[in-house]
C-alpha cells in the first residue's frame, strides 16, 4: 500500500504521536502544565515529578503504546514495508513535535521504544540490554537511552546481515536511523552535560540552580 493510502497512514501515525498524554495527565491531575515543572520535558519522568509515580507510569505506558499502535495499525491495514517504517518514524516525530502542543513535545524515548519494538522485538531486547548495562555502569539514564537508540539500527543491520533476522526492508531500517537521530537531537542538552561531567546520576536530585531546563521549555 503506497500512494495516498500510505500517506494517510503515515499522517495518522503522526497525529497519534501528537496526542500529549504527559501534558493531559498532569493537567487533569494537578491543573499544571508539565512543561513548566522540573526539566520542562513533556515525558514520563517529569510527569512523575509533577503528579507522582502512578501518573508517571501511566504516561510511560501510554507513550510507549502510541509507538506500538502506529506500527501495528499500519501492518493490519496491509501497508508496505516503506509505509510501516514511515508510520514508525512519524509517530515519534509526532511525540517530539506535536501539532496539538504547538510542536513542543517530549524527547520521544518511550514512543520510540514502542515503535522500534513493534518493528523488531528481538532487536529492541538487545538494545534494552545495552541500556541496562550502561545505566548500571554509569548510573545515567540519558546515556543509556542515547546508547540504546543509536545502537538499534546498527543491531538491526547486523542481525539481518548475519542471517539472524529476516530482511527488515529499507523502510524499517531508514525509520530506525531517523528515530535514532531524533533521540540524539532531543538529548543535545544531556549530551552537553555528559561532556562537562555534570549530568545527574541515578538517585541524585536535579540541581536546578546548576542545571537549567533542557533547551526549550517545551521538551
Amino acid at each position: 500500500m503506497n500512494g495516498w493510502p500510505g500517506l494517510a497512514i503515515v499522517a495518522g501515525a503522526y497525529l497519534l504521536g501528537s496526542i500529549p498524554f504527559s501534558y493531559l495527565i498532569v493537567k487533569l491531575a494537578k491543573g499544571r502544565d508539565v512543561r513548566t515543572v522540573g526539566s520542562g520535558n513533556a515525558g514520563a519522568t517529569n510527569v512523575m515529578r509533577a503528579a507522582g509515580k502512578a501518573a508517571g507510569v501511566a504516561a510511560l505506558l501510554l507513550d510507549c503504546g502510541k509507538g506500538i499502535a502506529a506500527v501495528a495499525a499500519a501492518r493490519e491495514l496491509g501497508a508496505s514495508s516503506a509505509v510501516v517504517g514511515g508510520a514508525a518514524a512519524a509517530v515519534v516525530v509526532g511525540h517530539v513535535f506535536p501539532v496539538f502542543l504547538g510542536f513542543r513535545g517530549g524527547k520521544g524515548v518511550a514512543t520510540a521504544s514502542g515503535a522500534l519494538g513493534a518493528l523488531e522485538p528481538s532487536v529492541l531486547a538487545a538494545a534494552m540490554a545495552l541500556f541496562v548495562l550502561v545505566v548500571a555502569w554509569k548510573r545515567t539514564i540519558s546515556l543509556g537511552s542515547i546508547t540504546a537508540a543509536t545502537a538499534f539500527p546498527l543491531l538491526l543491520l547486523a542481525g539481518a546481515g548475519l542471517g539472524w533476522l529476516r530482511p527488515p526492508g529499507a523502510g524499517p531500517v531508514a525509520a530506525s536511523f531517523v528515530i535514532a537521530a531524533l533521540i540524539l537531537v532531543r538529548h543535545h542538552a544531556n549530551l552537553d552535560r555528559l561532556r562537562r561531567g555534570v549530568e545527574p546520576r541515578l538517585g541524585e536530585r536535579r540541581r536546578e540552580a546548576a542545571l537549567p531546563p533542557d533547551g526549550d521549555r517545551g521538551r
